[in-house]
């Protein structure tokens, strides 16, 4: 691991870390003898996390024919995986504070890929659709840990961004001895989520996978390289959209063998879907 990135976590005073409620959730479905009304119990001992997750649940993207009312009715419709998901974004939120405009802007991009990530996972049957949109809500949580150590500094970065037309790969290269991709990797892994995760948010811009033979971790990440493009490709939390993005002929595309046709048709779909609940999944 990075030694300088390392030396800033660990003099960092106020690490964000995930939010009691989700560790709870994630430690009973895992124990394999949960039950709805236990669940429900742990996530409404979380007002505001209770409230996001109903909201969510009731977005026309889950596909619930009736309005779901109660934590328990939407825990036995959604099922616990899919719980799993809706409670660690409705926790993490709370991790994207304060939230101005650029805190905004990091959650819709971040709650969007996540989405994305699902809607691809779901089509092209290549990873586990709650896994995928995990990998897509946390490609980019690098970045608000880097804005929480110094913001400042993260400023700065964001000014080279904009001012000089690059990536913010590009111009954290500039300012940090580490990526936004390292950080969030690092982070992940404090939080104990599985190590395809942690993987597949350190290579998302990379997918430079040398030797290694692990497809299913190869098609997380190409998921979520794919699911931030779409995002790119709308303007989705970012100033300008990149609408000349060619999807199919990315690396990710070619990975997962994403026809142009495939990701016309995906693109639309969660376009579609985010436009028509967007207050839902960012307010």
């Amino acid at each position: 691991m990075n030694k300088e990135l390392e030396t800033a976590i660990m003099t960092a005073a106020d690490l964000p870390t995930i939010p009691i409620v989700a560790i709870k959730v994630m430690e009973l479905i895992e124990s394999e003898n949960a039950t709805a009304e236990e669940l429900a119990k742990i996530v409404s001992s979380d007002p505001a996390v209770a409230a996001r997750v109903l909201k969510i649940s009731n977005s026309s993207f889950y596909g619930c024919r009736r309005q779901i009312q109660t934590l328990s009715s939407a825990i036995v419709i959604l099922g616990f995986s899919t719980l799993r998901s809706l409670v660690v974004a409705a926790s993490v939120k709370q991790v994207y504070k304060p939230y101005g405009l650029t805190e905004k802007m990091l959650w819709e991009h971040s709650f969007a890929a996540g989405l994305a990530a699902r809607v691809i996972a779901r089509r092209t049957r290549a990873a586990n659709e709650e896994e995928a949109f995990l990998a897509g809500l946390f490609h980019d949580i690098g970045k608000i840990i880097m804005n929480t150590l110094d913001r400042d500094k993260f400023q700065e970065v964001m000014q080279h961004c904009y001012n000089e037309g690059i990536t913010f790969g590009q111009a954290e290269k500039g300012v940090y001895p580490f990526t936004h991709d390292e950080v969030g990797a690092y982070v992940i892994k404090k939080w104990n989520f599985p190590e395809i995760l942690t993987s597949a948010i350190l290579q998302h811009h990379q997918l430079d996978f040398g030797e290694l033979d692990d497809p299913a971790l190869i098609r997380l990440t190409a998921i979520t390289s794919l699911a931030d493009q779409f995002c790119l490709k709308l303007g989705i939390g970012v100033r300008e959209p990149l609408e000349d993005l060619d999807i199919a002929a990315s690396k990710a595309g070619q990975l997962l063998k994403i026809t142009e046709e495939n990701a016309a048709e995906m693109l639309e779909a969660f376009d579609k879907a985010f436009a028509e609940d967007k207050a839902i999944f960012t307010s």
